[in-house]
């Protein structure tokens, strides 16, 4: 595992340029993606022998433990958006506890799926240990229900979390879902604006927008929302938008075409049914699957923007009288992936770290992974946890021993 950090590290642009090269991430944010994956490899190879360790319990027995033992191949569902790191922070702690992982990945990203099982294969693992399946949707199902598959972990939309969590369901194998997210980013008026902003700024549009953790809704205090509206839209008229691979290029093409035709539409629809839209909301001329970066107020309960995850550079804006509003507003979805507050209020703090109904609450700051934390949603954010000992701990038999 640490070799496989090495060959990262040592080979960071030419896997960067990858990426770039078939999703459309901005370089910039694509190095710092491997570099990231090359941080959770040495997180695991540093710290899952004592995650693994025998957990003694005392009972009237002479001995008693819980032994942690791999519980076979697990088989990743993985998406397009972070071709590299949604794989490695399911492969690092999958293979250190003893585990075999078959990976099916997106299928516009199947450059990104081959060298991730040649980074394992360099690094000195077993063949065999990581396999890539380069096959469709349809095969899902066939490879879940094979006896010699144990469980199934899958990053990516709704939908498609429900079929495999009811196929495994049916066949009673465990699995993991990171799901979609409609992330609520609350600001209060003792919030430092300047680093409001900037954290908005760079949570809204980060992967050019196509991130689960996203801040997507933005739910702004009446005292200071005409503020941060206005350097909101000023900070996104000025973003730019262009070639990935250029340093100064903000927002690059999102991955496919349906992804932005679809965001297109819900954009129109949702000023159809009343939004106010403040900037942005269009397809620019030229080749490539760009989005203007956009910003929507007055929003209605009926439009898309809404309830629907918006998966591209586009803002909602809500005014809320109080926190409990807020709250109240950020809870009125059926995600719960994660949720974001800027305050300096530590009462507010505490009423939101208790009342957000979402898998983490990040504090001045945008939603994040990081191998140290877990990760995970609620409700229809899915269930399980990756990263951490959690993340370890989700694929292994947890055995009793008893010792009389």
């Amino acid at each position: 595992m640490l070799k496989a950090a090495d060959i990262l590290d040592s080979e960071t642009e030419k896997w960067a340029k990858l990426l770039t090269s078939e999703m459309g991430k901005t370089y910039k944010s694509a190095i710092a993606e491997v570099e990231k994956c090359a941080l959770v490899c040495r997180h695991y190879a540093d710290h899952a022998e004592n995650i693994m360790q025998d957990e003694i319990i005392e009972t009237e027995a002479s001995k008693s433990y819980v032994k942690h033992l791999p519980i076979g191949v697990v088989l990743a569902v993985m998406p397009w958006n972070f071709p590299f790191w949604q794989v490695f922070r399911f492969a690092a702690p999958a293979l250190m506890a003893g585990n075999v992982g078959l990976l099916k990945h997106a299928s516009n990203v199947p450059g990104s799926a081959l060298a991730i099982e040649e980074i394992f294969n360099r690094a000195g693992f077993e063949k065999g240990c990581f396999q890539t399946l380069l096959i469709g949707s349809e095969k899902v199902e066939a490879i879940l229900k094979d006896d010699r598959v144990r469980a199934a972990t899958l990053t990516g939309s709704e939908p498609a979390g429900r079929s495999v969590a009811a196929t495994c369901g049916s066949e009673i194998k465990t699995t993991v879902l990171e799901l979609g997210g409609s992330d609520a980013f609350i600001v209060m008026p003792s919030a430092d604006m300047e680093l409001a902003i900037d954290k908005a700024v760079t949570g809204r549009t980060m992967n050019n927008g196509q991130s689960c953790i996203a801040a997507k809704r933005f739910i702004i205090h009446a005292d200071i929302y005409n503020e941060f509206r206005d350097k909101m839209v000023a900070r996104f008229e000025n973003l730019k938008v262009g070639d990935p691979m250029d340093d100064d290029t903000d927002i690059g093409p999102l991955a496919v075409k349906q992804i932005r035709d679809e965001l297109d539409e819900q954009v129109t629809a949702s000023i159809k049914a009343g939004a106010a839209l403040l900037c942005g909301g269009n397809i620019p001329q030229g080749k490539g699957y760009f989005y203007t970066p956009t910003v929507l107020d007055d929003i209605p309960e009926n439009a898309p923007a809404f309830s629907e995850e918006l998966f591209g550079p586009v803002a909602s804006l809500y005014k809320v009288e109080s926190l409990e509003d807020a709250i109240k507003l950020a809870n009125a979805t059926r995600f719960g992936l994660g949720s974001a507050i800027m305050t300096q209020d530590e009462k507010e703090m505490e009423i939101a770290f208790r009342d957000l109904d979402a898998g983490s609450t990040f504090v001045n700051s945008n939603v994040a992974s990081d191998p140290r934390l877990p990760f995970g949603g609620v409700k229809s954010s899915g269930y399980g946890r990756e990263l951490s000992s959690d993340g370890l701990l989700e694929f292994v038999n947890r055995k009793t021993i008893s010792i009389n």
